[in-house]
C-alpha cells in the first residue's frame, strides 16, 4: 500500500489513544476541580481505557513499519536528532509503559476512592499527575506521528494544537456514548438532563480553544513566510489535500461554533448529537490530512484500510463495552 493508505492505520491509532487517554483525563480534571457531577460520569469516562492495550498493539505495528509510517526513514537528508527510528521506537514504549501505571492507578484509587481517608489522598495525588502526564505524552505523541514527519518542519504550538483537538474528539464521543445508553435505556444509574449541557459546552470551549491555536499557528507561518514553513502547510491548503483541509476547517469549527453558542442548543440532544457527529468526522480529516499531506501528492484509501479501521471500531466496541460492565455502568441482564 501507499504512504497515503498507511496513513489511515496511524490515524487510527491516535483516535483509539486519545480516547483511552482523554476519558481518564477528563474524570481527574473533574476530580481536582470538585465538578459534582463527575459522580454521574466518571466510571463511564474510565472504561475507554480499556483501549489502551489497542492502542499499544496499533503502535507497535506502526513503529516497525519503518519508512510505511514514517516517511523520513532511509532518507539521505540531514536528519535531527529526534528523527532516528530506534530513539522514537524506545521512547514511545517506555511512555506507553508510564502511562499505562500511572493512569491504572487512577482507575484503581478512584473505585475506592471514598472507602478511608488515606485512599481519597493517594487519589487525589494520582489525579494531580495525570493532567501533566497527558500534556507530556500527547507532546511528544503529537511530535511523532505528526509534526516531525516531514524533516525541518516544526511549530511551536502544535503539540497543543493536536491534544486540544484530540480532546474535543474525546468529549464529543463521550456525548454521543451518552446519548446512545440513555435512549436505550442501558444504564445503570443515568444522569440528569443537566448532563448534556455540561458536556456541550465542554464542546464548545475546546472548539473556540481548536480555533485559537489553528489561526495562531497559521498565522505565525503565513506572516514570517519562511519557505521551510509554509512549504508543507501550502501544500495541504493548495495542493491535492485542499478539499480535506477546507473540510475540517468547517466540520469542527464553521458548524460546531454558530451552533453551540446558543442555550437552547446546548440543552438539545439531537443537535449535540449532530455536532458531536461533525466534529468527530472533522477530526479523523484533520488527523488524516496532516499525516498523509507529509508524504504524498494526493490522499488514497485503499479497501484494505477501509477493512482494518472497521475492524478496530469493532475491536473497541467491545472492549469499551466489556469496560463498562466491569465498572457497573451498564444494566446486568
Amino acid at each position: 500500500m501507499p504512504y497515503a493508505s498507511w496513513s489511515v492505520l496511524t490515524v487510527d491509532f491516535l483516535v483509539v489513544l486519545h480516547l483511552a487517554l482523554g476519558g481518564v483525563t477528563l474524570a481527574a480534571i473533574l476530580h481536582l476541580v470538585n465538578a459534582q457531577w463527575r459522580f454521574d460520569i466518571r466510571f463511564l469516562c474510565v472504561s475507554f481505557f480499556a483501549l489502551f492495550p489497542l492502542a499499544f498493539g496499533l503502535l507497535l505495528i506502526l513503529l516497525f513499519n519503518g519508512a510505511k509510517t514514517f516517511p523520513w526513514v532511509g532518507s539521505t537528508e540531514h536528519m535531527p536528532g529526534w528523527n532516528s527510528l530506534g530513539f522514537l521506537q524506545a521512547r514511545e514504549i517506555l511512555g506507553f509503559l508510564g502511562v499505562a501505571v500511572l493512569y491504572g492507578l487512577f482507575i484503581r484509587f478512584q473505585a475506592v476512592s471514598t472507602r478511608s481517608a488515606t485512599e481519597a489522598r493517594i487519589f487525589r495525588n494520582v489525579a494531580l499527575c495525570i493532567p501533566f502526564a497527558h500534556v507530556l505524552f500527547c507532546t511528544m505523541v503529537a511530535w511523532d506521528f505528526e509534526m516531525t514527519l516531514e524533516p525541518g518542519w516544526s511549530s511551536a504550538i502544535f503539540a497543543m494544537y493536536h491534544f486540544v483537538s484530540s480532546f474535543g474528539m474525546m468529549l464529543s464521543v463521550l456525548a454521543l456514548t451518552m446519548m446512545l445508553l440513555i435512549s436505550k435505556k442501558l444504564l445503570k444509574a443515568p444522569p440528569g438532563e443537566y448532563i448534556y449541557n455540561y458536556l456541550a459546552q465542554l464542546m464548545l470551549a475546546f472548539t473556540i480553544l481548536w480555533v485559537y491555536t489553528f489561526f495562531a499557528q497559521y498565522l505565525i507561518i503565513w506572516y514570517a513566510n519562511l519557505p521551510d514553513e509554509t512549504g508543507r502547510l501550502f501544500h495541504i491548503q493548495n495542493g491535492g489535500f485542499s478539499v480535506l483541509f477546507w473540510s475540517f476547517f468547517i466540520l469542527k469549527f464553521v458548524i460546531p461554533f454558530p451552533i453551540l453558542i446558543f442555550p437552547y442548543s446546548r440543552h438539545t440532544r439531537g443537535i449535540i448529537g449532530i455536532v458531536a457527529v461533525s466534529i468527530i468526522v472533522g477530526y479523523w480529516i484533520e488527523r488524516y490530512t496532516w499525516i498523509a499531506g507529509a508524504g504524498s501528492d494526493a490522499p488514497m484509501i485503499s479497501l484494505t484500510g477501509v477493512v482494518v479501521s472497521l475492524v478496530v471500531v469493532g475491536a473497541a466496541f467491545f472492549m469499551v463495552r466489556g469496560a463498562m460492565s466491569r465498572y457497573g455502568v451498564l444494566k446486568t441482564a
